[in-house]
């Protein structure tokens, strides 16, 4: 038996009027939740049009022309920018003409397998085993408004095509449960002297996934308590009868990162002498969503999780691609430099509880928030909709998006009793390798002469 997708009702219209204005096809990303017994889809999202396309207000003739990458990109771009923990690229879909339908089906399948390669380079966290791997393939015709749909097992190149159903329900987001937190982040990334190059992202991108891992192993506290991952989110909870509010029900979470991994690992400590690091610290607004079916603390979490992992990886892609952009592409390594992350904000999802998620800098103005809607994701925003989510103060000091990239390698002239200090502590541990206290007072040594600080006011 094939998966079945309930649908919210606005999309039907919204792929109708897709079909009417736009020939001969039409291509773009279904958005929304899986868990184990079904699947909902609360967004369609068509591709949006290049620059020669907008001008002509015309599309490729033929579907063997799909621009493969133009939709990855598109893709990527939505998955990293615009979605909080629990939501996904579910699918694509083609409307397209009765000429191309017989090419749509293995339009649709080369771009679900592109899309989901995109995301499996860039994301810091692996799928679990039980985790739902199909994707959806949506086909409909634009003359006689016969829908197809179909999935893919992502996870098995060789997979064939199975039949599902697609199915309309009003309303279908409206009460969709959200959790919470705020993470204090103080991620330390030392550079190694024996590094020739000290690329930022690279080595930025190696710190974040070490520091991804201890995320994954933190505990979580629902409302305060911690619960088993079996359990339903709302065990517990009143249920108000005959509620139709759409107002979410939001559940505080912490985070409690764990000081040591356990008696079953064992870790050694490390010393490598580093020509600086770079920190990043200051706190960080994290949400997830969750379909108000029976939901168990399990899926709740592991949203919540991916959203803190990518939330902090977002933001210093976001940085990297600014910094190519406004200082070129030459400017991989870094003298002193400090800078702050763009700061998250969230807008609604019309008709649902649900809300969208976006980064924007300092400068940026709401006009440039509500085109970049407009163009990733085909809604228009009001500028009163959009919701800072992490505030900055000027005059007090604050920890919400205080986060920055303070670099600071060692200079040629460090004087002769800073380099004396140097030697003797490095011939210490050599000497007493296996002694915690002597290591400890080691890196601290080290820290106070090579670290440059990526700090928060």
């Amino acid at each position: 038996m094939g998966r079945t997708y309930f649908v919210e009702e606005a999309i039907g219209q919204y792929l109708s009027d897709l079909s009417t204005k736009l020939k001969p096809y039409v291509t773009g990303l279904l958005i929304g939740q899986c868990s184990p017994q079904r699947d909902y889809i609360i967004r369609a999202v068509r591709t949006p049009p290049k620059e020669e396309q907008k001008e002509d207000n015309i599309s490729p003739l033929k579907l063997a022309s799909v621009d493969e990458e133009w939709i990855t990109t598109h893709a990527s771009q939505v998955v990293s920018r615009m979605l909080p923990g629990g939501l996904l690229v579910l699918g694509v879909f083609i409307i397209a003409t009765p000429e191309l339908s017989k090419d749509s089906q293995n339009a649709l399948r080369k771009l679900i397998f592109s899309v989901e390669k995109s995301f499996t380079k860039r994301r810091l966290w692996k799928p679990a085993e039980e985790e739902v791997s199909d994707r959806a393939a949506l086909q409909i015709c634009s003359a006689t408004k016969k829908i197809v749909c179909r999935t893919y097992d992502v996870r098995d190149p060789k997979s064939s095509a199975k039949p599902a159903d697609w199915k309309y329900q009003s309303a279908l987001s409206a009460s969709w449960l959200a959790l919470d937190c705020t993470v204090n982040v103080n991620i330390h990334i030392p550079l190694l002297a024996t590094s020739l190059n000290h690329d930022l992202e690279k080595n930025t991108k190696n710190g974040l996934n070490r520091w991804s891992k201890q995320i994954e192993d933190s505990v979580f506290l629902i409302n305060g308590q911690v619960k088993d991952d079996d359990t339903e989110v709302l065990e517990g909870q009143k249920k108000l009868r005959g509620s139709t509010q759409s107002s979410t029900q939001v559940f505080d979470v912490k985070v409690l990162t764990q000081l040591s991994q356990g008696s079953s690992h064992r870790s050694t400590a490390t010393v490598q002498v580093c020509s600086g690091s770079i920190n990043l610290k200051g706190a960080v607004k994290c949400r997830a969503y969750v379909h108000n079916n029976k939901p168990k603390v399990k899926e709740a979490i592991q949203a919540l999780k991916r959203d803190i992992i990518n939330t902090l990886s977002d933001r210093c892609e976001i940085l990297f691609e600014d910094l190519i952009i406004n200082e070129g592409p030459h400017k991989k390594n870094f003298e002193r430099e400090y800078h702050v992350l763009p700061q998250r904000l969230f807008v609604p999802v019309p008709g649902s509880s649900v809300m969208l998620s976006d980064y924007k800098f300092g400068d940026e103005a709401d006009g440039e928030i509500q085109e970049r809607f407009v163009e990733m994701l085909d809604q228009s925003v009001q500028a009163e909709d959009i919701h800072i989510a992490e505030e900055i103060n000027t005059v007090f000091t604050s920890s919400f998006d205080f986060h920055a990239v303070d670099i600071c390698p060692i200079t040629d002239n460090v004087d002769d009793a800073q380099q004396k200090q140097v030697t003797k502590v490095t011939l210490l541990l050599k000497l007493q390798q296996n002694m915690g206290v002597v290591i400890a007072a080691a890196v601290a040594v080290f820290a106070s002469i090579f670290s440059f600080n990526y700090f928060s006011d």
